[in-house]
């Protein structure tokens, strides 16, 4: 990448993170601190831990087609702005119903879209690839984080004071949008990483992108509701103290990301991802049995907590690459707003039933309910075909001399290692299989 291509990537990577960090850091201990809050119930705990994620589901879409229209950047501070409001009233609320307006309110300030949109317009085709794992990469880093700094800082300035420090570092992130973060010169639409609304039913009717989608909605759904009843569990049952939570999470955390490195290599470059991926999600139904029945002890939670993790992690680097990988050439934009749009639902379906199954059958039903819709997961992803190992490559389409000639697509069709091509007003889009692939 060049200079400014990666200022730019690592400036909205650092804003990108400063915005998950607040979110990511409630989720060990939000639970625990909304017992205190006026109007309780568990079910109206899980809403508000999982309300964000309706909002965000709803409203990220339209933010990035505001964008084409009226600049990337006043987008991203007019939803940081929310983001921060948001973030306030939650530190100001007495109530379960002041907090998910808090949350709510958080999760409308959805401009991780026009984020990526940005980075795209700040990056050249070929580099974009790059910019995007940056950030992808920093935000895993950011939940890692997150999960311990959120109950260490609990025990000093509380959850109140986790949301004033969201509010701040929202801010912080305005700050770095307009005088980090570079402005680039043109302000278009990107296929490969915006969507294009004609496109939405044919990645909708497409079986392979749906399991996808399915599966990342069930994902989100499974971390959402583990986590509204783990810092209960740990405290109420295995009788680990509050403040003493995060020495859990740090070590397993750790040992998760080193042990899902070689699973990444060997899935990518040995060709095997759908048995790492359906062992992943087998691997998840494990960790919630094992909760199931242990739940009282420390060492069964470290056990289970290592495997949901190592899981956890290595299924949020396949499933975008699986997207990447079997979305029409062209689409790729389209089939990733779709499955963002099924992470936010999944959040949101997994606090809201996760609290009601809570309120009806303990921490142990929410534990059966996460097991069996992994173990339907698996079956569902189990009919999935063998994935296709392809990459996408982007040219400018005044490279070519031969734009006008009848055969130009059948021609690129024609090259070896080419598998899909789609062609527009400005670049033609290609789908290939990197190790037949020499260029064109």
């Amino acid at each position: 990448m060049k200079p400014l291509e990666r200022k730019s990537a690592i400036s909205l990577a650092l804003l990108m993170s400063f915005r998950m960090l607040g979110l990511f850091m409630i989720l060990p201990i939000f639970s625990l601190y909304a017992q205190h809050l006026k109007g309780v119930t568990p079910h109206l705990i899980g809403i508000a831990l999982g309300i964000y994620g309706l909002t965000q589901a709803c409203l990220q879409i339209p933010f990035g087609m505001l964008s084409d229209k009226i600049g990337r950047k006043p987008v991203i501070c007019f939803g940081l702005l929310i983001f921060a409001f948001g973030s306030v009233v939650a530190a100001l609320a007495h109530s379960i119903e002041g907090v998910i307006i808090g949350r709510a309110l958080q999760g409308g300030g959805a401009v991780g879209s026009v984020i990526i949109a940005l980075l795209a317009d700040s990056t050249q085709d070929e580099n974009r690839t790059k910019a995007m794992a940056i950030i992808g990469m920093t935000i895993g880093f950011s939940f890692a984080i997150a999960m311990v700094l959120g109950p260490a800082l609990n025990t000093w300035v509380g959850v109140s004071g986790i949301f004033w420090l969201t509010a701040l570092l929202a801010l912080l992130g305005i700050v770095i949008l307009f005088f980090v973060v570079p402005t680039p010169t043109n302000n278009k639409f990107h296929r490969d990483a915006e969507p294009v609304p004609a496109l939405f039913k044919s990645i909708l009717t497409n079986g392979q992108l749906v399991r996808l989608d399915v599966g990342i909605f069930v994902q989100h759904a499974i971390l959402t509701a583990t986590f509204l009843v783990i810092p209960l569990a740990l405290t109420h049952y295995a009788h680990l103290k509050e403040a003493h939570q995060w020495m859990i999470y740090l070590p397993v955390l750790v040992f998760a990301f080193i042990l899902m490195v070689p699973f990444i290599i060997i899935a990518e470059k040995k060709r095997k991802m759908k048995p790492i991926f359906i062992a992943c999600i087998i691997a998840l139904a494990i960790s919630q049995i094992i909760l199931i029945f242990f739940h009282t002890r420390i060492s069964s939670f470290v056990i289970a907590l290592f495997i949901f993790f190592t899981a956890f992690t290595l299924l949020e680097a396949t499933l975008p690459s699986l997207i990447s990988k079997l979305a029409p050439a062209g689409s790729k934009g389209t089939a990733m707003g779709v499955y963002s749009t099924s992470q936010f639902l999944g959040i949101f379906a997994g606090g809201t039933i996760g609290g009601w199954v809570f309120s009806s059958h303990g921490v142990t039903g929410v534990f059966i309910m996460c097991a069996i819709a992994a173990i339907v997961w698996a079956i569902i992803a189990s009919s999935m075909q063998k994935p296709p190992h392809l990459a996408t490559k982007m040219y400018p389409l005044s490279q070519f001399s031969d734009t006008n000639t009848p055969d130009f697509e059948q021609k690129l069709r024609a090259t070896p290692g080419v598998q899909d091509v789609f062609i527009d007003q400005t670049t033609v889009h290609l789908k290939v299989d990197s190790e037949i692939f020499t260029g064109i």
